[in-house]
């Protein structure tokens, strides 16, 4: 199985998550294996993973729904970070980025919003880590994902 060789951080904030889920979505096959989706709802602030450039951004779709005609419809951010791993975030909502294609993007910065574009049931963020791009860098072999999450200790007033 490959793994994801960078630590990266949730892009949303863990008080908006509904859910999330790496399996329920029927379009989680093949190289779109290791995806997760994290149900929000629509409008959430999405955030850069890990630092990197973004190098695919679409945002002009406003169409979405339960069925694979929509497939190519998601809006769309793709940033390029180190060990030759991508992050994508999709299902945005109309003109929903806050980044274009070529800028450099720090760790936690906002770069979008959740929406329900593309071959999407409801409200979420279609994450995912990948390699092995496509020559448009839009997509590719989703990774297992590691997020750095800190481990939570005791407080000192707990002592």
């Amino acid at each position: 199985m490959a793994k994801a060789k960078n630590k990266y951080k949730i892009p949303i904030e863990l008080n908006k998550i509904i859910h999330w889920h790496k399996k329920a979505s029927p379009a989680h096959v093949g190289k779109l294996k290791h995806s997760l989706d994290f149900i929000v709802p629509e409008g959430t602030a999405i955030y850069a993973a890990l630092d990197g450039k973004v190098v695919f951004v679409k945002q002009n779709s406003n169409q979405g729904g339960n069925s694979k005609k929509y497939w190519l419809m998601g809006n769309r951010i793709v940033i390029k970070h180190k060990n030759k791993e991508y992050t994508a975030y999709e299902h945005l909502k109309y003109k929903g980025s806050k980044v274009k294609r070529g800028q450099i993007v720090a760790k936690g910065r906002l770069i979008g919003y959740s929406g329900n574009t593309g071959f999407s049931n409801r409200p979420h963020l279609h994450f995912e880590v990948f390699t092995n791009p496509d020559s448009d860098e839009a997509e590719g072999e989703t990774l297992q994902i590691s997020f750095g999450i800190p481990r939570i200790g005791r407080c000192k007033h707990d002592e």
